[in-house]
């Protein structure tokens, strides 16, 4: 990329197709401190279009798959996607396979499915150091967009920070319903959804396991629902599609109260992986004292007012 590229306002991403997204997306990455990029973000910040769902498993649980089904029903209910999808990476060369590319199929004709990949280099937290910035961007751009995560796990919980709503995968047989018993994971999903269901009994046990679990351990005011589907026979979708609408729909009125906390999460998880536990203290304490702008603006605010002379 030239680094004489030019930033493109929030219209002209609108407008722009594939092409002008991508380049978007590849400014967000490479200029993050650029004043224009911070511009766009935070303008995209504050005029989302769609809605984001956030899409974790175990690896092999068949995310890649439910993407494809739901990428699938939104398009042919006239819904624009977008979806960022995050692979692991060597923990010695940090590169990555990219492989969810491989395994979500898109028509690439189709001006209303954008899909980037993301590597998540040295995060531990299920997603890139980039997804923010770019599901931003997607958000202010298509009607529903999909962040499908490396993983979740005890501490992989960052896909909260950037879904309006949680989807978490269970596999039938695997043998992780004691997981579901432990604090934070049962108080994450939205939707739990036992993939695999063509295998019959052992995916209603795993259903009922998870539900077991999230009668003990359920957050107070909501119950998640725990839906079954199967991709080989094609059932339990409608359900899904009905559920996820129901989500949104009930959680509408919170919406913007709820993006306002992870908004403050970003700009303290930058803060954070930037200068450490004590850059973050100093920023709370109040001795950097950046307005309430845009958390773009923030995060560069800060990082200027804490960065060495």
């Amino acid at each position: 990329m030239k680094p004489s590229m030019a930033v493109p306002t929030l219209d002209q991403l609108r407008s722009g197709g594939k092409r002008s997204l991508a380049e978007g997306l590849t400014l967000a990455e490479t200029r993050a401190g650029d004043s224009a990029v911070v511009s766009l973000l935070d303008a995209a910040c504050a005029a989302p279009k769609g809605d984001v769902i956030g899409i974790t498993g175990p690896p092999g649980v068949g995310k890649s798959t439910l993407t494809n089904a739901l990428i699938a029903r939104w398009r042919a209910a006239g819904l624009t996607v977008g979806v960022i999808a995050v692979d692991p990476s060597s923990r010695y060369t940090r590169g990555a396979l990219l492989g969810d590319r491989t395994r979500i199929r898109t028509n690439p004709e189709d001006d209303g499915i954008f899909v980037r990949s993301m590597a998540a280099r040295d995060r531990l937290g299920g997603l890139s150091a980039e997804t923010v910035a770019a599901m931003v961007l997607m958000r202010a751009v298509y009607d529903r967009v999909i962040v499908e995560s490396v993983g979740i796990g005890q501490s992989e919980a960052d896909i909260g920070f950037v879904a309006d709503c949680v989807i978490l995968c269970v596999q039938p047989g695997s043998g992780d319903s004691l997981q579901y018993m432990k604090a934070g994971i049962t108080e994450l999903p939205d939707i739990f959804v036992v993939t695999k269901g063509d295998t019959g009994k052992p995916a209603m046990r795993a259903r009922a396991d998870v539900e077991g679990a999230l009668g003990l351990n359920a957050p107070s005011g909501r119950k998640p629902a725990v839906l079954v589907v199967s991709s080989t026979a094609a059932e339990g979708f409608d359900g899904l599609d009905e559920a996820v609408n129901d989500m949104l729909t009930a959680t509408a009125s919170q919406r913007d109260h709820r993006r306002s906390v992870q908004e403050d999460a970003w700009v303290n998880d930058a803060i954070r992986e930037r200068f450490g536990r004590d850059g973050l203290a100093r920023m709370k304490r109040g001795n950097e004292g950046p307005s309430r702008k845009g958390p773009f603006t923030r995060i560069a605010q800060v990082t200027q007012a804490l960065r060495p002379e």
